[in-house]
Parts: C-alpha cells; structure tokens; sequence
C-alpha cells in the first residue's frame, strides 16, 4: 500500500470537496433534521460525501468506506477502511457561520494510517501519515508548540451527539474547564479544534464520548504534529475506529501541558467517577 498515493488522494478529494461547499455556502443550503438530537444535515453534506465516495472507490475500488451520512460503502470485508467526514461543522454552516472543514482517513486493523482535514474557507489542507509527520500543504511541516500561561490554557471541548444534557460526567468535566481554562472554545467542528491544536493554536483538547467517524483523522494529525494524547484517567489512548463510545473520551495536549491538563480536570467534582 503506497500511503503518500493515498494520501494524495484524500488531499485533492477533500480539496476538491472543499470547493464545492465553499461554492455553495452562500446559497439556501437545505437544512433538515437529522435524529433526535437537535442536529441537522444540508444538501451540500451530501453532495460533498457523493463526490468523496466517488473519488475513494473509483482510486481503491477494494477498500471499505465509512461515511457519516450514508454509512457503509465498499468492500465490507476490507483491511482497508476510509471515514469520511464531507462536512464537519454543519451546524456552523447552517446559521453562516464560516467554520468548518472537510475530513478523511484511512485505517488500517482500526487504527488511521492516513489523516487530511480541508479548511474550505481558508483554503488550507493538513495531512499526516502515521509515524511520519504532519505537514500543512504544500508541505510544511507541523510541530505542536508550548506556551505556558499564567491565565491558564486555552482549550476546545468536544462530545459526542449521543451525550445528553443531564449527563453527569460531561457536566462535572465542562464545569472543571470552565472554572479553571483560559477560555474553552465550543466550535462544533472537532476537526477544525485537531487542526487548531496541531497548529499551536490552542493548547489542548478535552473529549468525551466524541463521534468515531471525525476523531481518527484529526487525532493522526496532532499525534504525528507532537501532541499526546490521553484517557480521562491517564491511561493510553488509541484512536481507533472500534470500541465504545466511552474509549473515545480523551484529553489532547503538548506533552509539556498534559500533566497539567489532567489536573486541572480532577478538580471538578465528579470527574473521577
């Protein structure tokens, strides 16, 4: 498997995505309801997806194919597995806000391989290949910074549709960022939060219960950038496309702020449960 070849093909598939939303952004948009969660989807999510499924089976016609819209495409039984994100940040883009992104990765066994996440209106794409480094096109390298603040750090909070407003845990882990952070950034575009933390933007990202589809891509792309990440409790992290909505609960950081970061979330009361 040639993963700069696969690389380059999610890179000009998710471009080539990115200019149709940024085309289509100013026009009525199509929203309806998705599910029961208050979460909407456009006409431009799925003519994004079509031409990304379009793009990944006609270059790997014997891969299999998760996309957030239309679920499972492809050869079933494939090692090879692409998710496909065409539009993270609907929500954003359904009341003009114009913060969103395109993103894909392809996993090999569970685990990404392959990340690229496209900034449709900045017109900026940043890739990674496990164990290789992340770089922002047309090839510059990432590498995670570290600033410390006396005000605290700045961080994104993330969680996934399903996790309710009653739900105690992810109440008491906001509560904790809230008290203590600089600022948290709610951006309903987890993968533009990655792109952020990869970038040096912001100083780390909390999760919890977050979406399996979006977190592989941007997760590859900070870890290969210099970022860690953790469990809630420490532990190791994978991000693998397997497993239960609780093993994608995680903290993201420069290996220099985690430490803190972990502390800062023990102080809210009912965190460690």
């Amino acid at each position: 498997m040639d993963l700069d070849h696969a690389r380059a093909v999610a890179v000009e598939a998710a471009e080539a995505a990115g200019a149709l939303l940024r085309a289509g952004a100013p026009g009525s948009l199509g929203v309806r309801a998705k599910g029961g969660s208050g979460d909407v989807v456009t006409d431009l999510d799925l003519a994004s997806e079509k031409l990304l499924l379009e793009r990944i089976l006609t270059a790997y016609p014997s891969h299999r194919v998760i996309a957030e819209e239309s679920g499972l495409a492809g050869a079933a039984e494939s090692e090879w597995t692409w998710l496909v994100d065409p539009l993270d940040g609907t929500n954003n883009l359904a009341i003009g806000l114009p913060a969103y992104v395109v993103g894909l990765a392809l996993c090999r066994a569970g685990l990404p391989v392959v990340g690229v996440v496209h900034d449709p209106v900045t017109c900026r794409t940043w890739s990674a290949i496990r164990d290789r480094g992340a770089v922002a096109s047309p090839g510059t390298r990432l590498a995670a910074a570290y600033s410390a603040s006396p005000h605290g750090p700045l961080l994104a909070w993330t969680q996934g549709y399903a996790v309710t407003r009653d739900d105690a845990r992810g109440r008491a882990l906001k509560s904790a960022l809230d008290l203590n952070a600089r600022r948290v950034l709610q951006l309903w575009a987890p993968l533009l939060a990655w792109a952020m933390l990869a970038r040096g933007d912001i100083d780390g990202i909390v999760g919890y219960r977050a979406e399996a589809v979006d977190l592989p891509a941007g997760a590859l792309l900070a870890r290969e950038a210099g970022i860690e990440i953790r469990s809630l409790d420490g532990g190791p992290f994978e991000e693998a496309i397997d497993g239960t909505e609780d093993d994608r609960s995680f903290v993201a950081a420069h290996p220099r702020a985690l430490p803190a970061l972990l502390s800062l979330l023990r102080r809210g009361p009912g965190v460690s449960r």
